[in-house]
């Protein structure tokens, strides 16, 4: 059945093509089918967003030791088991809350990663105005699928085979390699840190990500809300003004 607009994002499609995606699904499934029933969705979020605030801290301590990598890879893994597995488990247990879950669940998406990108800030791992441009970056995709939800009905959760799984497998990789050794060499550039280098990537996706997006929905919605066709004459336009100003009549006014 196609998407009723006029409820917004409370029906959507969901369209979820990264690379793991179908190998993530029966996962999460299996798992949502074993978990303890004294466990819901709303713990389970409570964990995704906890787990973001103890990366965003993770990063943050890059400054005092390394071994903060070993930290950022466990809270990694903790905000996939959450935030991954909370919409399924409703769906599995026919506990569905449309509008309540889609809201939370971005509300935490937003708070998590400024969380997580704040404390990259901090790290000294990345240069402060990366990570800020970054976050923007995000902000801005996230707005644009946000709008494209409730406009269009679609809700696009990955790009080029990238979802939020896979961007967890590299920043989880990236941290462990920058626990060992913060720098890498770029041909034509020399020598500079990874997590400057993996920004620089990022905001470049975002913003292609952006734009095709945009193109996208802006021109599938033009084809289902075309302009008239009607030509509107000068004549067209002065007999409409003047019934507009027009007095209505005694019985128009009694009424």
């Amino acid at each position: 059945m196609a998407p009723d607009s006029t409820q917004g994002p409370a029906r959507h499609i969901r369209e979820h093509n990264s690379v793991l995606a179908a190998a993530e699904k029966r996962a999460l499934v299996w798992i949502a089918g074993r978990l303890p029933r004294q466990i819901n969705s709303d713990h389970l979020s409570a964990l995704g967003l906890a787990s973001m605030v103890g990366a965003g801290l993770s990063f943050a301590a890059y400054r005092l030791s390394p071994w903060a990598a070993a930290a950022l890879v466990g809270c990694l893994a903790a905000n996939w088991f959450g935030d991954s597995l909370d919409g399924t488990v409703a769906r599995v247990r026919g506990h569905q809350r449309p509008r309540y879950g889609f809201y939370v669940d971005h509300v935490i998406d937003l708070a998590g990663s400024t969380a997580l990108l704040a404390g990259l800030a901090c790290s000294g791992l990345m240069n402060p105005l990366l990570a800020a441009a970054l976050l923007c970056a995000y902000l801005l995709v996230s707005a644009e699928s946000y709008l494209a939800t409730h406009a269009a009905g679609v809700f696009r959760m990955s790009f080029l085979g990238f979802g939020p799984t896979e961007l967890r497998i590299v920043l989880a990789a990236g941290a462990i390699k920058a626990a060992l050794s913060p720098a890498v060499d770029v041909a034509g550039l020399g020598s500079m840190r990874l997590f400057d280098l993996g920004g620089i990537v990022a905001i470049a996706g975002l913003a292609i990500a952006f734009v095709a997006a945009a193109v996208r929905n802006t021109r599938a919605l033009y084809q289902a809300e075309p302009l008239p066709r009607a030509v509107l004459t000068v004549e067209d336009a002065k007999d409409a003004e003047e019934q507009a100003s027009a007095p209505s009549s005694p019985l128009v006014r009694a009424s």
